[in-house]
Parts: structure tokens; C-alpha cells; sequence
């Protein structure tokens, strides 16, 4: 099982802590490649960089097309989603997507720990999209500049404990998700501390990724998320045109 996770920012440090987690969530076997965006901005808290980032990640999509089972976009708020499910016939998944669905799992209500004050509405509209908005319970978030997007966890590590604390106690989460690429792994490090379940975007996206390849289920040959008609392009990368003008989806596997 192959399975691509792609960073939608450029921060090479975020995706060393995204390769970290994705490697320990993964069943034995499971051979994870990490790319990271070739353009975009170092980290993603508004909807107009998560337009950008969503052309970068479809971009990647379709240059490693063929070579892998399934593809993980790691990124909260699942920049480019749902639209880069109609571009390839193997599962994509987002990482909040991911992780909300794991914790409904888990629990009735659930809430959000973030990195940012801005990152906030865009998170709710994407937890909304999801038809699971009325299971959020709060979505908090740090209020401090960021320093390096790389270094939030060892510069915030209490505060975002008190956050996920703060979640339970005042807005009753059954469940917490730390969310965003720049958090992945504090699960496995203060879930301990934290009197419900919790949830790590990246793991959570690893493992529902797999789980999808082995349930092997089909692809969309018809609906609203089928391939993209077959249309004059320009202006495209050679990748993005070739995977645009094979046309609707065929019974055929990818690979």
C-alpha cells in the first residue's frame, strides 16, 4: 500500500513533523512519500491561501498519479477538498475531514484546537461542508504571533494544553482534535493529559486513507464527483492537461 501525503504549505520543518507522524500511524508495510508544495505560502490560515495551496496540491496529485494507492492532504481545513476527489480514481482524503469523522466515532460533540484567531472561520465552514457542524462544540485557538511554523509545539506546548483543557471543561467536548499539520504527534504526546479522547489530523488521515484502499470500493463514474468532462484547456502543466484529458472515469483501475 502506497500512499502519498502531500504538505499544501512550503514549510520543508512542518513537513518533517508531518513524514514523523504519518510513518508511525502506518501499518507495517505501508510506504508513505511525502511532498511538499512548490509554491504557496509557509502556513495556510485564510481561504484565499487555501486556493492557492489547492492548485499546488493537484498539481503534486497528478504527477505522482499511477504511483501510489491513495492520497492524504495535509493541511487542516483541507485545502483544494472536495473538488481533488474528481481529479483521480484512488481516495483522497483530507485530514480534517479525517479527523472530525474519527472523532464523531468517539463521541458526540467535539472541538477544535488551532494554531490561530484567523484560522478559525475558515475551519467552521469546512467542519459545516462536512454536514457535521452541529457537532462542534468550540473551535479555540492561540492568540500569540507565531515565531518559526515549525517550532508551535515546544513554543506553545502548555498553552495548547490548557486550550484543549479549556475545550472540555467550558464548551463540553467529548472529544478534542489538535488541528492543523504544525501539531502532528502532540496527540501522542499530551493525550495522556487530556481527560478525552484526542485526535491527530495526520494519523487520523493516515489510517482512514488505508482504510479506504482495503475496502476497495469503486470510483465515481457518475455523480457530482465523477471526472471533469472532456474540454479545450490551456495554460495547464503537462500533468494536470494529461490527467484532464483522459475524461470521465472509467471501471478501470488507476493502477
Amino acid at each position: 500500500m502506497k500512499i502519498l501525503v502531500i504538505n499544501p504549505n512550503i514549510s520543508e520543518s512542518v513537513s518533517a513533523l508531518i513524514r514523523a507522524e504519518a510513518e508511525r500511524a502506518a501499518f507495517p508495510g505501508t510506504e508513505i512519500t511525502v511532498r511538499t508544495a512548490a509554491f504557496g505560502v509557509e502556513y495556510i490560515e485564510t481561504r484565499v491561501e487555501a486556493l492557492l495551496a489547492g492548485t499546488a496540491v493537484a498539481q503534486i496529485i497528478a504527477e505522482e498519479e499511477g504511483n501510489v494507492d491513495g492520497v492524504v492532504v495535509a493541511a487542516f481545513g483541507d485545502p483544494g477538498m472536495p473538488a481533488l476527489k474528481e481529479l483521480v480514481d484512488i481516495p483522497v482524503v483530507g485530514i480534517t475531514e479525517a479527523a472530525i469523522h474519527t472523532a464523531a466515532l468517539q463521541g458526540n460533540r467535539f472541538s477544535i484546537v488551532a494554531i490561530s484567531q484567523r484560522i478559525q472561520a475558515w475551519y467552521r465552514e469546512c467542519v459545516e461542508r462536512n454536514g457535521m457542524g452541529s457537532s462542534l462544540a468550540s473551535i479555540r485557538s492561540l492568540q500569540d504571533s507565531l515565531g518559526s511554523i515549525g517550532s508551535v509545539q515546544e513554543d506553545f506546548k502548555d498553552k495548547l494544553l490548557q486550550l484543549a483543557h479549556d475545550v472540555v471543561e467550558k464548551d463540553g467536548a467529548d472529544v478534542v482534535i489538535l488541528a492543523g499539520a504544525p501539531l502532528a504527534g502532540l496527540a501522542r504526546e499530551i493525550g495522556g493529559q487530556i481527560p478525552v479522547p484526542v485526535v491527530d489530523g495526520i494519523s487520523a488521515g493516515v489510517k482512514q486513507c488505508e482504510l479506504l484502499i482495503s475496502l476497495n470500493g469503486g470510483t465515481h463514474r457518475k455523480g457530482s464527483f465523477a471526472r471533469p468532462p472532456l474540454k479545450t484547456n490551456a495554460g495547464l502543466s503537462a500533468d494536470i492537461t494529461r490527467t484532464l484529458d483522459r475524461g470521465p472515469k472509467t471501471s478501470q483501475k488507476v493502477r
